[in-house]
């Protein structure tokens, strides 16, 4: 079993068929949403926010380590381009910004748009079922729409998620769509199509068949054509193990400690859901493609944009191919991990601010904090092309956080608590739901902590004492929750 840490989506992957590593969206109790800053009116000035940017990369990044690559705009001006660290590690090839990266499952938006295209076309419909294109997908006694396949609630499981047991290397053949499906085709469904949220790539991958289906074309070529070159972009393409690729990156890993080159996975295994590779100028690029509606109209780009609702009346806080959520401003946005490669990018539509980071590591399971600082740094990034000032971390004694040390159990749903733990002089969460593991507290002062890992709305703790001795816990994301410690 592969547990991975709570960033943007918390999740926890059970022997995957392949290790595609696409962070999930698992929306888990009382911790849902990405870390909400304080808004400032407008953004840092240029030279100010270069500053601050290189400043706080230099801490973090050596130059014989994997890199990052950093673009950051403002009504359509590139305040920031600049790339750090390595882009070949053996080669002592240094990054620079305009190298290529795999981009993991913000390929899912570029399958969205291909669908949408089809859809304006009046050639398939949302609300066709699976069987209209793929006429032996079983039914399994509902209907499961394009549009339940687009926003990932179908009930389909995630066939990254399947076990290996059976064939330890098949990440290593390359595969048909039809052979990938076959992977899960036979599964019972999850739930009732459009009842729930369960981030799925199996999605993706029928919605790519699908559009071979109707268009008669080869998914990457009619990509490349139809969707791809019309936005303008001439350093996006789809991932090919053989195909000699100027520019392209190597990717790493740090599970040990240490780095490491990334294990080979074929791309063909992530067809339609994350098997492009990009740059950050190229996503930027996409972005105003789309904003400009070259692709899609103005109101199927919206419906996009949108979180879709479920048939209970909640939302789910993705619309088809982005996740769709508000910390103050709206975010449109998504992020790709696949072996090797960790990718975001983000509009704040209210603010007309893009940002897009792409790295050439993944340290998912890195026993050391070393995956935590990453993501912290990534987080800062995001604050400070917002204008946000950087949070600055208390110094609290030890003894004072012993005291912080227990289970805590939900005043609203009993069965659910939480355990509180030190490692090296610092506190860490678990969730016993197991959606959310080894959660750092970071000391804003001797009571009051941030959760920078839960990075989709502002999340903070505070333990409050009673008669002397730590009796609880308020959660605070938006409102308060109440936690009862409980030993």
């Amino acid at each position: 079993m592969k547990n991975y840490k709570s960033r943007f989506h918390a999740v926890t992957f059970n022997k995957p068929i392949i290790k595609i590593f696409f962070r999930k969206s698992i929306a888990f109790i009382f911790f849902f949403c990405l870390l909400r800053f304080n808004s400032h009116s407008q953004i840092l000035p240029e030279a100010a926010l270069e500053k601050s940017v290189d400043s706080l990369i230099a801490t973090q990044l050596k130059p014989n380590e994997p890199g990052i690559s950093v673009l950051i705009a403002e009504k359509n001006n590139i305040l920031y381009k600049k790339a750090f660290g390595s882009a070949n590690v053996e080669l002592n090839v240094a990054m620079q910004p305009g190298m290529i990266f795999r981009i993991g499952s913000i390929t899912k938006q570029f399958t969205a748009i291909g669908i949408l295209q089809l859809v304006e076309q009046g050639k398939i419909s949302l609300q066709d079922s699976i069987q209209k294109y793929i006429k032996d997908f079983p039914s399994k006694g509902y209907t499961i729409t394009i549009e339940n396949l687009l926003t990932h609630t179908s009930g389909i499981p995630d066939y990254s998620n399947g076990d290996t047991t059976h064939n330890p290397y098949i990440e290593r053949h390359d595969f048909t769509p039809p052979q990938i499906i076959k992977y899960f085709d036979y599964l019972p469904l999850e739930f009732k199509p459009g009842t729930k949220y369960n981030y799925s790539n199996s999605g993706y991958v029928l919605l790519a068949y699908i559009i071979e289906k109707v268009t008669g074309e080869d998914y990457h070529q009619y990509m490349m054509k139809n969707v791809i070159s019309l936005a303008g972009l001439q350093h996006t393409l789809f991932a090919d193990e053989h195909t000699i690729i100027p520019n392209r990156v190597e990717g790493y890993t740090r599970d040990r400690g240490f780095f490491e080159n990334c294990e080979y996975q074929t791309a063909s295994m992530a067809f339609g859901c994350g098997d492009l590779m990009s740059t950050t100028e190229d996503l930027y690029k996409w972005n105003n493609a789309l904003l400009d509606y070259k692709l899609v109209s103005k109101e199927t780009l919206s419906k996009a944009f949108t979180s879709y609702k479920l048939s209970d009346g909640s939302y789910t806080n993705y619309g088809y191919g982005w996740f769709v959520d508000s910390f103050g401003v709206k975010r449109i946005h998504h992020e790709g991990q696949v072996s090797g490669f960790t990718a975001f990018e983000e509009y704040y539509p209210d603010k007309d601010v893009y940002v897009s980071i792409l790295t050439n590591q993944l340290s998912g399971e890195d026993t050391t904090d070393f995956s935590d600082k990453r993501f912290r740094l990534f987080n800062n990034i995001f604050q400070l092309a917002l204008g946000n000032k950087l949070e600055t971390e208390a110094i609290i004694s030890e003894a004072i956080l012993d005291e912080y040390i227990g289970t805590y159990q939900a005043v609203i749903k009993k069965s659910e608590t939480l355990k509180i733990y030190k490692e090296q002089g610092k506190l860490y969460m678990d969730l016993s739901n197991k959606t959310g593991r080894h959660m750092v507290l970071q000391p804003l002062s001797q009571n009051l902590f941030l959760l920078p890992d839960v990075m989709r709305i502002r999340s903070t703790a505070e333990f409050i004492r009673e008669n002397g001795k730590v009796a609880k816990a308020i959660f605070t994301q938006e409102k308060p929750y109440e936690w009862i410690k409980i030993k």
